[in-house]
């Protein structure tokens, strides 16, 4: 074989999308000079889905977080230090299980209560 016309037999690459014709005659957007049709595989796990919610993870994340601004309510009335502290950290569990709203109220409470008592009572 001659080294010079060796690329004469080679097959020249497609042209995707370059043709005037898959332009004009495609108007989704797809240029490809093969007609294919991919499909998502359906299995026995994806037809047998459990259609009712299950909320119990739901109500846990939020019983910390009423537990947790409860410490910091009662820190305000009775052993501030100690149920102030309690309920800031039970408040930062309760951020860490998705209660955001429930533990950031019963952090600050919880941190507004121990400023009022080291920084406040003592001179009232």
């Amino acid at each position: 074989m001659d080294d010079n016309n060796r690329t004469n037999d080679v097959e020249k690459a497609p042209k995707h999308g370059e043709e005037d014709y898959y332009i004009s005659n495609h108007t989704d957007g797809i240029f490809s000079s093969r007609d294919e049709e991919t499909a998502a595989e359906l299995t026995a796990d994806d037809y047998r889905r459990n259609v009712t919610i299950e909320d119990d993870g739901e109500r846990a994340n939020t019983s910390i977080g009423w537990i947790a601004l409860a410490l910091s309510i009662a820190s305000f009335f009775w052993a501030p230090i100690l149920l102030g502290g309690a309920g800031i950290i039970v408040g930062f569990i309760a951020r860490n299980r998705h209660a955001n709203t429930l533990g950031n109220i019963a952090i600050a409470a919880g941190a507004i209560s121990i400023l009022i008592t080291l920084f406040i009572l003592p001179f009232v």
